[in-house]
């Protein structure tokens, strides 16, 4: 049940506050919404859809502070070939789909180039290293801090071979303001009790976490947004001007400030004025049980590095999610995905019958995979916040302060000029 909190003091008189439309309702999207309203904004969220679909309720509800390093790297580069789905791996390039993901990949192998990996590593190390705070804030601020499990999480092993590599790959990465250390002998009999394959070795991860129930989060944010005199919107967007919004059924709203949070659905609105946006739909698979399965509430979330998977326990059922899938937002669902998941499910013995929900959604990916925050050029009221890719519910409180601090002309806690869509030119 989500509780509907005691609105905030705020000292800015109706006349004064400014006003903003916020497009996309994604947890981008409404965690914008509530950034901006906490700082006096009167805020209208537009959403094309009353029930959350977007892979913002759908991914695997981890807190990822350890991923400082962007996908797009050197070594991305050299393993690609071990990472595709043909070959037993979680990424997918659908031969259907090559008019998509051909010409994305091109860009993405110029964003690993070494020089630009490097500038783009230091620009996500430095946000990253502000969103576990930014996250405390944000469930502090909704009044229900046990959504943010600050737990940390665990990664397996199943051969000699994968733990030995894998933690040599990880000692050598720059895991941010995360650490880790190496299973005890005590917690891996623990693991091996709980999954039939065999598990070799495992690291313990501190300082990333979960969140704990996305339903209940998506409710507690729609929840405050309209208790604290905000304005949820059903409807979709047509195009955006300076100040202004155009919805398909001709509605025309304005605002002091428009900023454009539509995930995948951002390029096209942005592109009249005249901005490059080669955003993909990297699109991912889960299954979800229900609430009733047989799996301990108080575990962290664990990747089975082997598999590309990682499962994590909700208040409302196990959930166990894979597959980089590149292809159009639109483009049907590929049931071989969610069949590689049963067969790892299966492998492995997870409580995660044929019962289980599939679910399929689109992450918005750029090619250096860095989001995209910034304003727009030449216009007095316009901005935008999207393509977080595996890192949108992770990044999504300290981007929505950003955007808060940006449009109100003040200085943000990390720089965002990294992050402007005009390193696309």
């Amino acid at each position: 049940m989500t509780r509907v909190m005691p609105k905030p003091e705020n000292h800015t008189s109706a006349s004064d506050r400014r006003s903003a439309i916020v497009v996309g309702g994604g947890v981008i999207g409404t965690t914008t919404a509530l950034a901006l309203q906490r700082t006096g904004w009167t805020v209208t969220l537009v959403e094309a859809e009353d029930t959350p679909r977007a892979a913002s309720w759908g991914n695997a509800g981890h807190i990822a502070t350890e991923q400082a390093e962007p996908i797009a790297s050197p070594a991305m580069v050299r393993g690609f070939a071990k990472r595709l789905f043909c070959r037993g791996g979680a990424l997918a390039l659908p031969p259907r789909e090559i008019a998509t993901w051909l010409p994305f990949s091109l860009r993405l192998l110029k964003a690993a180039r070494p020089a630009r990996y490097e500038r783009s590593h230091q620009a996500l190390a430095a946000l990253l290293a502000q969103a576990m705070p930014a996250w405390q804030r944000h469930v502090a601020a909704l009044g229900e801090p046990d959504l943010l499990r600050p737990d940390g999480h665990v990664v397996l092993w199943e051969t000699p071979e994968s733990a030995a590599r894998g933690l040599a790959n990880w000692q050598a990465a720059d895991t941010g303001t995360t650490r880790f250390r190496s299973l005890t002998e005590a917690e891996l009999h623990d693991w091996r009790a709980r999954v039939r394959a065999p598990i070799a070795g495992g690291i313990r991860f501190e300082g990333s976490g979960q969140i704990a129930d996305p339903t209940r989060l998506a409710e507690t944010t729609t929840t405050r947004l309209l208790a604290d005199g905000g304005t949820r919107l059903i409807a979709r967007v047509a195009a955006v001007g300076d100040g202004e919004v155009h919805l398909t059924d001709h509605r025309p709203l304005s605002a002091d400030q428009i900023i454009v949070t539509a995930g995948v659905a951002s390029a096209a609105l942005l592109r009249p004025f005249g901005l490059k946006v080669p955003i993909i739909a990297e699109r991912g698979y889960h299954l979800q049980t229900g609430p009733d399965v047989d799996w301990p509430a108080d575990l962290p979330p664990v990747v089975f590095e082997d598999r590309s998977m990682i499962v994590t326990r909700f208040a409302g059922g196990l959930r166990a999610a894979s597959i980089v899938e590149f292809a159009r937002a639109e483009a049907k669902p590929d049931p071989a995905k969610w069949n590689r998941l049963r067969h790892h499910i299966a492998a492995l013995g997870l409580p995660i019958g044929e019962d289980a929900k599939p679910w399929m959604g689109a992450r918005p990916t750029l090619p250096d995979y860095l989001p995209a925050i910034g304003k727009v050029p030449g216009t007095r009221g316009v901005s935008y916040a999207f393509g977080h890719n595996h890192l949108g519910l992770t990044l999504a409180p300290i981007t929505g302060e950003l955007v808060a601090a940006m449009v109100a002309g003040e200085s943000t806690p990390v720089p965002t000029s990294p992050f402007e869509l005009q390193r696309f030119r």
